[in-house]
């Protein structure tokens, strides 16, 4: 009697397609890659109303696929890894709708953040505890308990990971008891202060305020700082408001302004500002940012639009310090400085070129040149020639060996201008406009 074969299911045709076996996927194509996967998973997740069980298998295979496609691409984005995690949660959701057993769904979690060779359940308990149902949670819950009180106190590894998962868990359930009593075991942390704050903040606005504060102080107390800070100091603001100390809410934010004044704490502090007293407040806060980090002050100016300030500032700064700013903020400030300021915009464009030819950053080049251009420009509407041929001459005397480089700056000091060559993608365009053109009907 013939065997019987059991048939394959015909979406997992379609997964081994969209996973594309054999083939490596690099860095750059993960992107659209992953889109074909997600295409695919949103046809499992049709199911999962009316076959979870099928769908629940598919995510299986899913799943499998990409464990075995992992070492097949380049997943620099991380891309890939999150398609995998939210795999699981789907995984989650259709074993829950097909009425599966929840400590066993726990316990295949379990198993595949113990043996992770990939990174795809990296911090999957804070996702998992929100796919999980009321007893999917409180069977992880179980387990991961019994692992955590398991844990030997030294090396303090395993119990302070378990501790975390937990602590995922209690923040999913919105358990502000046991999340307590779990921080106070393991040490408070200023992140545990802005997790219980927001546990609290729509229905006991007070006590999520007493939280923040709390959370503040040991922040201050950590030499630099941690990255709760700065979500603490947010929510102490928005709680102050809307507790009606809109006062108290607006000093803080002054207070931490004249700390580390920045664009985003000129942001906050005239958001909080009353509309009658902003104008007051921004000259206050100009004035405040007198002698801050020239990164800082320079993107300050720009957001406030405070040209005048702004080129007084680039007027006192010296050459090597305008090169030490990253172009992130020079481009902006040059381009802000142009027409009123010529001369200063200038200086803000050699300082990029210099930046980048004194790194020696070949790829850059172009880029260099391109801002000598502009600087060029700048001092010839200025008036300031002399200072255009006192470039030139320390371009030539520092970097005459960079020859990819010279060849660029050589036409741009000649004043025949700076021509970055055409894309790849732009010569086939015009190569393919030439064919049509010669095309016969």
């Amino acid at each position: 009697m013939a065997r019987m074969t059991k048939r394959r299911d015909p979406i997992e045709n379609e997964i081994e397609l969209a996973l594309r076996p054999g083939a490596f996927i690099r860095d750059g194509a993960c992107f659209s890659f992953v889109s074909g996967l997600e295409e695919v998973a949103a046809r499992i997740d049709a199911l999962t109303g009316t076959e979870p069980a099928r769908a629940a298998g598919l995510c299986e295979t899913f799943l499998a696929g990409c464990y075995a496609k992992a070492e097949e691409l380049d997943d620099s984005s991380g891309s890939f890894g999150t398609f995998a995690q939210d795999l699981i949660c789907r995984w989650v959701k259709a074993r829950q709708t097909a009425g599966a057993d929840p400590n066993e769904t726990a316990a295949r979690i379990l198993a595949w953040m113990d043996d992770d060779p990939y990174a795809f359940c990296y911090q999957i308990e804070k996702d998992a505890a929100k796919a999980l149902d009321k007893a999917g949670r409180a069977a992880f819950e179980k387990s991961v308990r019994a692992r955590f009180e398991a844990a030997p106190a030294q090396p303090e590894y395993n119990r302070r990971r378990w501790s975390e998962v937990l602590r995922a868990i209690y923040l999913a359930r919105r358990n502000a008891a046991a999340y307590e009593a779990l921080a106070e075991e393991t040490g408070l942390t200023a992140q545990d202060c802005l997790a219980l704050a927001e546990i609290f903040v729509s229905r006991k606005p007070d006590r999520a305020l007493a939280w923040v504060e709390r959370g503040i102080d040991l922040d201050r107390k950590t030499p630099h700082g941690t990255p709760a800070g700065y979500g603490l100091t947010r929510l102490q603001r928005e709680l102050l408001t809307k507790l009606g100390r809109g006062n108290e809410a607006l000093d803080a934010a002054w207070a931490e302004y004249r700390k580390d004044p920045s664009k985003y704490g000129y942001d906050n502090l005239l958001r909080l500002a009353p509309k009658a007293q902003r104008a007051a407040w921004h000259e206050k806060a100009m004035d405040a940012a007198k002698g801050a980090n020239l990164h800082s002050v320079m993107e300050l100016f720009v957001e406030a639009k405070e040209t005048e300030r702004l080129a007084d500032l680039v007027r006192g700064t010296t050459d090597g310090a305008l090169e030490a700013v990253s172009h992130y903020t020079t481009e902006p400030a040059a381009r802000k400085l142009e027409k009123k300021h010529p001369g200063l915009a200038a200086r803000l464009w050699r300082a990029q070129a210099m930046r980048i030819a004194g790194a020696g950053k070949s790829k850059y080049y172009d880029a260099a040149a391109a801002n000598l251009e502009r600087a060029r420009k700048c001092y010839f509407r200025a008036g300031l020639g002399a200072e255009w041929e006192e470039t030139v001459r320390l371009v030539r005397a520092g970097h005459h060996r960079k020859t990819a480089f010279m060849a660029a700056f050589e036409s741009v000091a000649a004043g025949a201008g700076h021509h970055e060559q055409p894309s790849f993608l732009e010569r086939a365009k015009t190569r393919w406009g030439g064919r049509r053109g010669g095309d016969r009907s």
